[in-house]
């Protein structure tokens, strides 16, 4: 009897144990591959210790979401300084600067768009169209029969995904898009800070005053530095914190568009999360969607400098 409850007992283990590893997402190759082919052709990205600088300083501390006080463990800025010489010369980079003082910062309040916004988003997916970055993630999703071959159709269809307005607030008059969500950032109920997952802005605005970096967040093992190109991390920004954000750094918004495209069109559950591998870290891709429209999308860090590699095993 005793040893058909052990057995028992290691079958349930067993069961336990393989559940465990069916809950856990496999690494996605294929788009790994496709997006380390970004990477490659990203020869906007700005390069760490040469375009930009940061300091990653100490590990922010815990905060409960809705609160607006953090102990701050970065007395300095993230970033002492960013060619911004260099970042005017870049198209993507120069239009893309332009549409971050087109938007309403709270949910809740009507977007108005001018003609000469609307221009400015389309100069800037113009440029953006013209990129290696976004060439090759054109090719990949017409071959996997997503997005039309045509040029033109294709820059709707990106119109759509990250420009088109909607509803984030009930009962409130077209507020959000996916592009000022997930570059520019957004209040809620004044209360706190959605979206804010761009590089550029983040520095724009801790330039000027309106954020504060609070420190990075991340586990013992997986401490961040200054080449790090993806980090986890807290800040207030207008008084509101947030507790855990995350963004890459010193990449292009051609890059981050192509990536985060692909997975929005690749993909048609509400909520989606791809885990890969680019460059030396490994994270987990978040796309959330608004109807035919990109609600969030931010990467999260879960290994840097190749920790999530295997050993090599020592020599005997």
């Amino acid at each position: 009897m005793a040893v058909s409850r052990f057995h028992r007992g290691l079958i349930l283990l067993a069961v336990l144990v393989s559940e465990l590893g069916a809950s856990r997402p496999a690494v996605n190759q294929e788009l790994s591959n496709l997006f380390n082919e970004f990477w490659t052709l990203d020869v906007n990205r700005m390069q760490p210790g040469v375009d930009y600088s940061i300091s990653v300083q100490g590990k922010a501390g815990f905060v409960t979401q809705g609160s607006n006080v953090a102990p701050d463990r970065a007395p300095q800025p993230l970033f002492s300084n960013v060619n911004e010489t260099k970042l005017s010369l870049i198209p993507t980079f120069s239009h893309f600067v332009k549409l971050l003082d087109n938007y309403e910062m709270s949910t809740g309040v009507a977007e108005r768009v001018s003609p000469a916004e609307v221009r400015e988003n389309n100069l800037f997916l113009d440029a953006v169209l013209q990129t290696a970055v976004m060439t090759r993630a054109h090719r990949y999703l017409v071959l996997k029969g997503k997005s039309n071959s045509d040029l033109r159709q294709f820059k709707s269809q990106l119109y759509l995904i990250w420009f088109r307005l909607y509803h984030r607030e009930r009962n409130a008059g077209m507020d959000s898009s996916g592009f000022e969500h997930v570059f520019v950032g957004e209040t809620k109920t004044g209360s706190e800070i959605i979206g804010f997952h761009n590089w550029l802005q983040f520095y724009l605005q801790e330039k000027h005053g309106h954020l504060d970096y609070k420190g990075y967040k991340a586990r013992v093992q997986d401490i961040p530095d200054q080449d790090d190109h993806v980090l986890n991390l807290q800040f207030s920004w207008h008084g509101l914190v947030k507790p855990v954000g995350s963004a890459f750094v010193g990449a292009s918004p051609e890059f981050e568009m192509a990536l985060f495209t692909v997975v929005f069109l690749m993909n048609t559950d509400r909520s989606t999360s791809v885990l890969v591998n680019i460059d030396q870290c490994q994270m987990e891709l978040v796309v959330i969607r608004h109807g035919r429209s990109l609600g969030t999308a931010y990467p999260r860090l879960l290994s840097s400098n190749s920790r999530h590699l295997p050993r090599p095993q020592p020599q005997h």
